[in-house]
């Protein structure tokens, strides 16, 4: 298994940095080999792409932790039943896998390293497809849309009711979305941004920065009264009620919708444990969460809140990237750390956490790729 692991490691390496080119050259030849699928994804493929880095670093990086890695797994394969994949699907996605980790690794590729992912992603599918079959939930929830409300041209926070037997989540995971009415077929994933609760209520922060088909009918086409579709929820930036340890938590933008879900759910038991959150944006006007988190700070004395902008000079608050200003206190290495906004930002705190000493698994992180 450590020569294995090593292998792994070393391959990945080689590619890791060119995240762009490896997940355009897998998706390419998986649509060639399944043109089929290519409906299910979105136009612009950046923030699938960071998806599948996500996936495939907590693979190689979870190796030495068999359960949660095969929880991990298997919850990949109930999350991706809503694509109704047959297992040539997966065997499909294994050839573009290992083309496109060869493409991009050049000539440093070896045969040792081929053997071992193709080890790996037997391994990997064969979990994923065990998961999806022992799950007894429907493929996918109908779920009515009931609030809609606008921040500013961008963002919308849209409140849903499952309409199926309770959809079952943990405060940090997120879902895929579909809007059947306007583009059916196509998937995208959503943070929920509340903490479960009886009557079956979702809640999503979404933006469009102009090129998100799915996020751009969330927010300026979709209405109190329509239907949606939600797939499995996933993920795994959730809360462990066993640690003692304080908390810190890291939003950037739409990013706050995850921290926002685990502050709430912090208060429905918390009181020994201090909890940091760090909210950050270009400009005051996009901290559209800020009010809700002081009123908290208000009634909750172990809720601390510092909120930074990154280019409104008259901000009343802390000035520059979120990562620098948490780089600026602590230290947090005593802390289970939780940070959610786009790659970038996402890639910048786990590296000011990397030099505070924070170890790698106390630290759990989600990106929304395309901010």
């Amino acid at each position: 298994m450590d020569n294995f692991a090593r292998l792994l490691k070393e391959s990945w390496a080689l590619v890791e940095e060119n995240r762009v080119g490896l997940s355009r050259h897998l998706y390419a030849r998986l649509f060639l080999l399944s043109p089929e699928l290519r409906q299910h994804f979105p136009t612009q493929m950046t923030g699938q792409g960071d998806r599948l880095l996500e996936a495939v670093t907590t693979f190689v990086h979870t190796l030495g932790d068999p359960e949660t890695l095969d929880e991990y797994l298997r919850s990949l394969g109930r999350e991706h039943r809503k694509y109704q994949l047959e297992e040539r699907h997966y065997e499909n996605m294994g050839v573009a896998l290992l083309d496109a980790l060869r493409s991009t690794a050049g000539e440093a590729w070896t045969e040792e390293y081929d053997q071992a992912w193709r080890d790996a992603y037997a391994t990997i599918s064969e979990k994923m497809l065990a998961g999806a079959a022992a799950d007894e939930n429907p493929p996918y929830w109908h779920a009515e849309v009931l609030k809609h409300e606008r921040y500013g041209p961008d963002v919308a926070v849209l409140t849903v009711r499952a309409l199926q037997h309770p959809l079952p989540w943990q405060a940090g995971q997120y879902i895929g979305v579909e809007v059947p009415r306007y583009r059916p077929g196509e998937w995208r994933n959503y943070s929920i941004a509340n903490a479960p609760n009886e009557d079956n209520l979702l809640e999503f922060h979404v933006r469009t920065p102009g090129a998100g088909w799915v996020s751009g009918a969330l927010v300026r086409r979709t209405k109190p009264g329509e239907l949606i579709r939600l797939a499995t929820p996933a993920g795994s930036m959730t809360l462990d009620r066993e640690s003692t340890r304080d908390v810190l938590c890291v939003a950037g933008g739409v990013g706050f919708a995850p921290v926002k879900a685990l502050v709430e759910e912090l208060t429905t038991y918390n009181r020994t444990r201090w909890v940091h959150v760090f909210y950050g944006a270009r400009h005051r006007d996009d901290l559209y969460g800020l009010a809700w988190l002081e009123k908290l700070v208000a009634v909750h004395p172990w809720l601390s809140v510092t909120p930074s902008c990154s280019e409104d000079v008259g901000f009343d608050g802390e000035h520059g990237d979120i990562s620098e200003v948490v780089g600026r206190y602590g230290p947090w290495t005593e802390h289970d750390c939780f940070v959610s906004g786009s790659a970038r930002m996402v890639r910048a705190t786990l590296r000011a956490l990397a030099e505070d000493d924070v170890p790698p698994h106390r630290i759990r992180y989600d990106t929304f790729g395309d901010l």
